[in-house]
């Protein structure tokens, strides 16, 4: 009754919306092309309701981090969060979520990849709702993969593949972990992973003891259903899973770790640093060596970094490597605070080194993709945070 009055009391447009979403209710999402999908956070309770169990291995936690070694006040720390939900001025007292093991019957995953080819994922349980989680959740491109009658089907799947899984820097910060955690749970035998690898990756699991060549590879082109599906949820930046990954790979070298290292992009496609030959001899002169990781392979990297205790770099990739360093090494990030991205900083606190940002300025390309834009930094900058090195 109360109901009906709310109803009564509508005008024409929320009467439309209010009848939609009642019909929604009681209609599967196929019946609307999978154009609207009910979406609730993967936690305890929509776990429960997908039939499913959701197992709190670590409880969220709050950190306490140090202040970058060049910044004397934490108010001066970029207070946007930008795409990341957490802003350099959180990192101190950031909050690390809690880690999780999930199970499901019956779940399907499906894929979708985008013209830029990065690739995307989407979880649904049972009972035809979207289950969100870091990284994987429904969006309207999945309509046309979820339409089709196609899906491939598994009994057991351990699933650890995230958006943008193939990307160097989150294959490193946020599906290492996950591998290394599941090895130690020991519940690994039965994970299955997209067909798109790359070498890094495959070299990533025959260090951890999986064959690349048996591991299960599901086409992305076609949703998949599980039986029976697990997975982790993890907080990408969490102290105790990226130490976990660092330990597992780290090259120990025979004698303490000197090196210091600055690694270029200048071989990009974008965030150069465009005056790099203006900035690089006093990097030179500091004792550093400059490297194109590109131009290194995996183990070669690992080994590089075994013995570095200074990495430098312009905001990339490179710089997730970092958690092959040892304990206490000191990392200089170039990056434009209007591009509020706090993962290095939030990276470098989890592994318990030293942190620099030395701000940049972003040149050329567009303002509404600043991810792509080219950076300039002064070398008075540069030569502030050298300083504040101890160099």
């Amino acid at each position: 009754m109360r109901a009906q009055t709310v109803l009564d009391r509508a005008r024409p447009r929320q009467r439309a919306r209010i009848a939609a979403a009642a019909l929604r209710r009681h209609l599967p999402p196929k019946a609307f092309g999978h154009a609207w999908m009910d979406r609730r956070p993967l936690n305890a309770a929509s776990t429960a309701a997908a039939g499913g169990t959701y197992q709190v291995l670590s409880p969220a936690q709050r950190e306490s981090n140090p202040l970058p070694i060049n910044v004397a006040d934490r108010s001066v720390l970029p207070g946007d969060p930008g795409w990341w939900g957490y802003a350099f001025r959180d990192v101190p007292e950031r909050v690390s979520g809690e880690t999780a093991l999930v199970t499901l019957p019956n779940a399907t995953l499906a894929f979708h990849t985008d013209p830029e080819s990065d690739f995307h994922v989407c979880l649904i349980g049972r009972d035809g709702r979207a289950l969100r989680t870091r990284e994987i959740d429904y969006r309207r491109h999945f309509r046309e993969t979820l339409s089709g009658s196609n899906a491939s089907s598994v009994a057991d799947a351990v699933w650890i593949a995230e958006r943008v899984f193939h990307n160097h820097s989150h294959w490193l910060s946020a599906h290492l972990p996950k591998l290394c955690l599941l090895k130690e749970l020991g519940i690994a035998d039965c994970l299955v992973l997209p067909d798109r690898r790359s070498a890094v990756m495959d070299d990533t699991l025959r260090r951890l003891g999986w064959n690349p060549d048996t591991v299960r590879r599901i086409p992305t082109d076609r949703p998949m259903v599980a039986e029976r599906l697990t997975l982790l949820v993890t907080d990408r930046f969490r102290p105790d899973l990226l130490r976990r990954a660092g330990d597992a790979l780290r090259v120990k070298p025979s004698a303490p770790a000197t090196a210091r290292v600055y690694v270029s992009r200048a071989g990009a496609e974008r965030r150069r640093l465009v005056n790099e030959d203006e900035v690089w001899p006093l990097f030179r002169d500091a004792g550093f060596e400059r490297v194109r990781m590109e131009d290194l392979s995996f183990p070669e990297q690992l080994a590089l970094m075994g013995r570095t205790a200074m990495l430098a770099a312009p905001h990339g990739a490179g710089l997730t490597n970092q958690i092959f360093c040892p304990e206490g090494a000191t990392v200089i990030e170039m990056a434009d605070p209007g591009f509020p991205n706090p993962n290095f900083y939030a990276t470098a606190c989890a592994m318990r080194h030293d942190y620099a940002i030395v701000e940049a300025e972003s040149v050329g390309g567009s303002p509404s993709k600043p991810v792509e834009r080219d950076l300039y930094v002064a070398p008075r900058r540069v030569a502030a945070a050298l300083e504040a090195a101890g160099l």
